[in-house]
């Protein structure tokens, strides 16, 4: 097989790096077998999708237990013939530390310029499903549970895109069928081809007649993005005007899905390129409101309109309400929203130290997640300016950046410790999609992040702090297939915790979609899932054995008490 040819890994579960090594080792690919390159389709042309993607996925495709790995490449496009076939990479975790290419055999084969990707299980039977998006078109894939997917989009009812960007799946209505979000930028249909005046910083001098830059996305119209719910039966129903998100037309990059205001339905903030940001708050099931402005989160604090993409939710100070985070282009900083509760955020970026770190980067990719399960979510950032002749124009700003991890100092501020994080943190890249998982069941998270026209970069966690953890794999009888809004609670010396899970995130991609609870150095005294509607089920374990997944199956532990 592929991966008998790969050198053997030492990141097997239980094996650690030494105390004094760097937080995170990257795998270059003849180790990891990963040979998977992205084409971005650049052309003298300069058409702006070339420099969107890529998305990727961890998720766990044939239900063994170990994170797999898809990555989005490009296609056929009306401004884009691939002179050779080109492909998606489904990578087959091996447990060994390898990976084995089954993109072929698994029927990933449809050809479109994709852009990103979004996992959930739309028909509830246990096996994850895929979703696509990209230019003029979107691919939905239906797995069937033996290694292989068929493509179903013809039947679902979901209809093909102008520009798909970030999508995901949640359950609106809480009616326990998953539904779909599908973002779209801006309107491309001319395929325009700008010069030096409308490119990114164009400085309103002409250029000469051959040579053309990537369109500032501030000259092209907005486009509506799309909310398809989930009637069963593999089918979908576009219900974008009568829940409202037609109303408002947007240039999305990303999209998070998470309960903001604590009402027990979920939410979508989205980042929206060269204008304000929407939050739009789910009232009941019934309608959205879109609230950017009244909130906080539309415009920077001096009310400008900024380049809105990766975005994610997420507890940082554990008041028990969702933050926001969202990644602009450079001299705009990276935006950290705390939220203070009635629908009402304010900007802590400045007072976490997150601006000074992120004022001279363009963000894509980000997540929270607990790097040392000290039980405070840390950061991952990913950068890299999207007009690729930046570096001859501006001084100070480069096409390629480098990544940041930022560690939570008790919900205070944000230390930057990538000198500490390894040799990964010290290059620079095109970085755009983002995600993060335990690819070797270790209890510690891991990265896979993208380039625009390069190779995936994974990096493993260390471990090497040996914190107490716990994770959790929820499986819902009547609540929605991936337990979107699941409420978890637990007591930690005698205080009280909680945190919303949440779907989507970062920028075109999806991540692992088991829970992880950092402890420190001490167990859990108790740990409690309570069921989003129609649900309502509470499970609670008491005293949990630590460092190990836990399976939480709806209702197994309903009658624990406590």
């Amino acid at each position: 097989m592929k991966y008998l040819a790969c050198s053997l890994l030492i990141f097997l579960p239980g094996i650690t790096a030494e105390n004094s090594g760097p937080i995170f080792h990257e795998v270059p690919a003849h180790d990891s077998c990963i040979k998977w390159v992205h084409e971005n389709a650049r052309s003298s042309n300069h058409y702006l999708p070339e420099t969107a993607g890529p998305g990727v996925a961890i998720f766990d495709y044939n239900n063994d237990g170990r994170m797999d790995i898809l990555l989005v490449n490009s296609g056929s496009a009306t401004f884009y013939t691939p002179p050779i076939a080109l492909h998606h990479g489904l990578y087959r975790n091996n447990g060994d530390g390898t990976y084995t290419d089954v993109t072929q055999q698994a029927g990933i084969t449809a050809d479109l310029f994709g852009i990103g990707v979004a996992i959930g299980d739309f028909d509830g039977d246990g096996w994850s499903d895929i979703f696509i998006t990209g230019y003029g078109k979107c691919v939905l894939y239906h797995n069937n549970h033996n290694g292989t997917f068929t493509n179903v989009t013809s039947a679902s009812g979901i209809l093909p895109l102008k520009w798909g960007t970030s999508s995901v799946w949640f359950d609106y209505d809480n009616d326990g069928k998953l539904d779909l979000f599908v973002g779209q930028f801006a309107n491309y249909s001319e395929k325009r081809i700008c010069q030096l005046r409308d490119s990114y910083g164009g400085s309103g001098e002409e250029s000469s007649k051959e040579q053309a830059y990537y369109c500032s996305p501030k000259i092209f119209p907005p486009l509506p993005s799309h909310l398809y719910r989930n009637v069963g039966g593999g089918r979908f129903q576009d219900v974008s005007e009568q829940t409202g998100i037609a109303s408002r037309a947007g240039k999305a990059w990303g999209v998070v899905a998470a309960d903001v205001n604590g009402d027990g339905y979920v939410d979508l903030f989205v980042a929206n390129d060269t204008m304000e940001n929407f939050l739009w708050v789910n009232r009941h099931g019934e309608k959205f409101e879109e609230i950017g402005l009244e909130s906080g989160i539309g415009f920077s604090a001096d009310g400008g309109m900024r380049s809105g993409m990766g975005v994610d939710a997420g507890d940082f100070d554990r008041d028990g309400l969702e933050d926001l985070i969202v990644a602009n282009i450079d001299g705009e900083t990276t935006s950290l929203y705390r939220n203070k509760g009635k629908e009402e955020f304010e900007d802590v970026n400045v007072k976490t130290t997150i601006a000074s770190t992120t004022r001279m980067f363009s963000g894509w990719g980000l997540a929270f997640f607990d790097y040392d399960n000290d039980g405070w979510p840390d950061l991952i950032l990913t950068n890299g300016h999207p007009d690729d002749s930046v570096d001859d124009r501006h001084r100070g700003v480069t096409y390629r950046e480098p990544i940041f991890l930022l560690r939570n100092i008790d919900g205070r501020s944000f230390e930057n410790t990538s000198k500490f994080a390894g040799a990964a943190f010290e290059k620079s890249y095109a970085a755009r999609g983002l995600a993060v998982g335990d690819l070797n069941n270790d209890g510690y998270p891991d990265i896979v992040f993208t380039e625009n026209g390069g190779p995936p970069h994974l990096l493993m966690n260390s471990a090497s702090v040996a914190n107490q953890w716990l994770g959790l794999q929820l499986i819902p009888k009547i609540a929605n297939p991936d337990a979107v809004g699941t409420v978890i609670r637990w007591s930690l010396n005698g205080k009280i915790y909680s945190r919303t899970k949440i779907a989507g995130g970062s920028f075109l991609s999806s991540s692992d979609p088991r829970e992880i609870i950092g402890a420190g150095t001490s167990g859990l005294d108790w740990i409690e899932v309570r069921w989003p509607a129609p649900s309502h089920t509470v499970d609670r374990v008491s005293t949990p054995k630590m460092n190990r997944y836990m399976v939480v199956r709806e209702g197994a532990y309903s009658g624990s008490g406590g």
